[in-house]
């Protein structure tokens, strides 16, 4: 379920003060400022008596999202993206040969992400020598964040050494096909001799959070990973992940 992080700061002549409330609202207060030589020229008392006003409250508000709506058994779509970095064009059917495939929904700027970055790579690292396949896809819109764009995704690529694809899904017909929500989302297809993929984990990769002072593991992940790779069922008992909404292109309709 979506939710909504309320940062109330309380602006008056003394030093700010930060509040924080949980209900939202949608007001945000205006204000007109003196120029710094306007000021300097009326004097701090004149000024505090001219420009004095209650205190008034202005609200920055930051979404945050659970991955939901994709039941276990999902069959992975069909998909035919680039990345940036090498100007590949990659595919579904390029990871048909192996018995498993996570593909991750991030970015390069959610705080979430940046939270689990060092951790996913070790991860990936760790389980694609046991015969894991991995790719990454950003579909966050260039236009409201373009340091999510392709030519930031590749130097974010190559900066932390990515060890699996980062692909671009400019047109978000990935994420919408998928059914992804969030940065970060995980999504670990099983592949039964010649079935198509079949999602059997849909969750969090662990406990931690950007703000919660809790150690980075994998845990989730690591354990269904193990799973799927050693022939045992996944537990059905799934944690969502949690993270930035995606960020949709302003004319598209969701």
């Amino acid at each position: 379920m979506a939710g909504i992080a309320t940062v109330t700061l309380s602006l008056t002549t003394g030093p700010p003060r930060l509040l924080c409330r949980r209900r939202p609202s949608t007001k945000i207060a205006s204000f007109s400022f003196l120029s710094t030589t306007q000021f300097f020229k009326m004097g701090f008392d004149s000024f505090q008596k001219k420009c004095s006003f209650p205190a008034r409250k202005m609200v920055i508000r930051a979404a945050r999202t659970d991955s939901k709506g994709v039941s276990l058994g999902f069959r992975a779509p069909h998909f035919e993206l680039p990345e940036p970095l090498t100007g590949k064009m990659w595919k579904l059917e390029d990871f048909e040969s192996y018995p498993a495939l996570l593909v991750m929904f991030i970015c390069n700027h959610c705080p979430f992400v940046k939270h689990l970055k060092k951790d996913i790579v070790k991860l990936s690292n760790f389980y694609m020598k046991k015969g894991l396949a991995v790719v990454a896809i950003s579909s966050n819109s260039a236009v409201t964040h373009p340091q999510d764009g392709p030519e930031f995704m590749a130097e974010e690529a190559k900066l932390f050494n990515y060890p699996f694809p980062y692909l671009y899904d400019e047109t978000q017909d990935a994420a919408r096909d998928f059914g992804a929500v969030c940065t970060p989302e995980f999504f670990l297809f099983k592949k039964h001799g010649r079935r198509p993929f079949e999602v059997v984990y849909h969750g969090q990769f662990d406990d931690s959070r950007p703000s919660n002072n809790m150690r980075v593991t994998g845990r989730d992940l690591s354990l269904a990973i193990d799973c799927v790779l050693s022939g045992q069922p996944v537990s059905s008992v799934q944690k969502p992940s949690i993270g930035c909404s995606i960020k949709w292109h302003p004319e598209a309709k969701v």
